[in-house]
Parts: structure tokens; C-alpha cells; sequence
């Protein structure tokens, strides 16, 4: 039995994206679904491509550092990517900790002042 397809409606449910960014990460060549006609078909590998972007996304990575990331498997193969998987981590927590270190300054800041201005008024 072959794989399930899901049509481009579908995907767009399944994975919550719009139409838009969809059709956007096919521009980009992040995903390569098949065409028949007009209609696009997403597989297994699609979809499996789709939820390491969105994961990717979610950590705060670059469409073009997933791009490249997800080339590296085509191209390297698999142990080739996880290690370019743990660069690539360890070089996000480092800027994803260096942002928290920023906004809890900028939380002391306002709170601080916020502080100040309610004492003003008694």
C-alpha cells in the first residue's frame, strides 16, 4: 500500500501554516512535493521535512539555516547532519541565552522605572 499523500489544502491544515507560507518553503525549496497538473501531493518525506522546519523555526533558526541544514542529509547523509545538528545548537543556545540575558535586563529596567513613576504619584 503506498504511502498516504496529502493535498495542499491538507498540509496547510495538518501543520497550521497558511497557503502563503506554504507555497513560500516550496519557493525557497525547503519542500518538493509532487505536481500533478496543478494539484501538489506532500509525502512522508514532506512531511517530515515540514515538521523539522517547523521545529527549527520554533528554536529560533533561520529558513536558510534550515535549508542548509536539511541539504547537508541529502547530500552528507545522516550522521553528517546530527552533526552539523549539534553545531547548530549549540551556537542557538548560546544567542537564545545572550536574548534572555537582554530582556531581563530590559524587565529590571521598566519594572524599575514603572516602580519609580507609581511612587511619584503617591
Amino acid at each position: 500500500m503506498p504511502d498516504k499523500r496529502l493535498s495542499f489544502k491538507e498540509m496547510c491544515a495538518q501543520f497550521d501554516v497558511t497557503p502563503r507560507t506554504l507555497r513560500y518553503y516550496e519557493y525557497i525549496e525547503l519542500l518538493t512535493p509532487e505536481k500533478e497538473g496543478r494539484s501538489r501531493f506532500y509525502g512522508a518525506k514532506e512531511l517530515a521535512r515540514m515538521t523539522l522546519i517547523l521545529r527549527g523555526r520554533r528554536f529560533g533558526f533561520s529558513l536558510e539555516d534550515i535549508r542548509q541544514w536539511l541539504m547537508i542529509y541529502e547530500n552528507e547523509g545522516t550522521q553528517a547532519q546530527m552533526r552539523e545538528w549539534i553545531s547548530m545548537a549549540d551556537r542557538q543556545m548560546i544567542e537564545l541565552t545572550e536574548q534572555r540575558k537582554q530582556l531581563d535586563e530590559t524587565l529590571d529596567e521598566l519594572s524599575a522605572l514603572r516602580d519609580a513613576t507609581a511612587k511619584t504619584l503617591g
